[in-house]
């Protein structure tokens, strides 16, 4: 497995195409590779030295250690992806589409694509119901009317459009934390979705969360109306500090997210938020291996 300590000894050991390829085929395979239409174990490879074929008489198909991941059918080569892959995971507030451009000596469009199918491994495919004590809150992401061009603010206005999203928040004390984009359900019906019945739910005052109690084990909360934030187990800070890492990255670094594609963004900071305890070289690795 190679090793690296920082981005100039990652840039070092990936920049042939061949050991980016190697390093891909030993973390997906380990020493013997499969066949990703059959599993077949006994593929072969060809002459070109990067193409395997199925040995199996029923399948006999071409493959890459590429087919089935997010580098598939892409002309980027891996060395790029490698390394626009290290610098969205290690820097802290992320990297923009433009910024990262530069940096990897690609067009906006390409960048661009290239952080969206990052985004794509950061998230959670099968996300656990969070348990034991879990902060839960709501913030609301989009830019205010007296501060656009009047052309856009009169658009939105005509058309009655709300320019804020809400996004809810999930911490689980000395877990995890998880942010999700509030669509056609309730405050309640996400909290169902992600919290485990057996666990305490703290809250603020907000009275969408009035009536938890009696669905959960416990359902603490505080007053920040009248300037309480914290009573014993009860306060919202974990929660309202992960809220703090979405607002920085896209107030500092994205400028701008649209509904659309904020839950991908969600999901960016909530996978760094989760790793934060680990190294810049475990965090890519980890990454590449999903």
């Amino acid at each position: 497995m190679v090793e690296f300590k920082n981005l100039k000894e990652m840039l070092q050991r990936f920049s042939d195409e061949n050991i980016c390829r190697q390093y891909m085929e030993k973390m997906r395979w380990g020493e013997s590779p499969f066949c990703p239409h059959c599993n077949s174990t006994k593929p072969y490879k060809l002459k070109n030295g990067k193409t395997y074929r199925c040995s199996n008489k029923t399948c006999r198909k071409n493959f890459t250690v590429t087919v089935g991941t997010v580098f598939e059918n892409s002309k980027v080569k891996l060395s790029t992806w490698m390394a626009a892959i290290y610098l969205a995971t290690a820097h802290k507030k992320g990297v923009s589409s433009l910024q990262l451009s530069r940096d990897l000596g690609i067009t906006q469009k390409t960048a661009w694509f290239v952080m969206h199918r990052i985004r794509l491994l950061m998230a959670d495919p099968e996300p656990a119901p969070m348990k034991n004590i879990v902060e839960v809150d709501e913030t609301y992401v989009g830019g205010k009317f007296q501060n656009m061009n009047r052309k856009r603010r009169k658009k939105l206005q005509e058309e009655s459009i709300d320019n804020k999203t809400t996004v809810m928040g999930f911490v689980e004390r000395e877990g995890k934390g998880r942010l999700t984009v509030l669509g056609n359900g309730t405050f309640k019906d996400n909290v169902r979705e992600n919290v485990k019945k057996d666990s305490i739910v703290v809250t603020d005052s907000h009275l969408s969360y009035v009536g938890l109690g009696e669905e959960y084990k416990q359902h603490l909360s505080v007053n920040h109306s009248i300037m309480q934030f914290r009573d014993g187990l009860a306060y919202t800070n974990s929660v309202e500090g992960f809220f703090s890492c979405l607002k920085r990255s896209i107030l500092g670094i994205y400028h701008s997210v649209s509904p659309k594609h904020l839950q991908r963004y969600c999901n960016e900071t909530a996978y760094r938020y989760n790793s934060r305890k680990i190294s810049d070289k475990e965090r890519f690795a980890q990454t590449m291996q999903n």
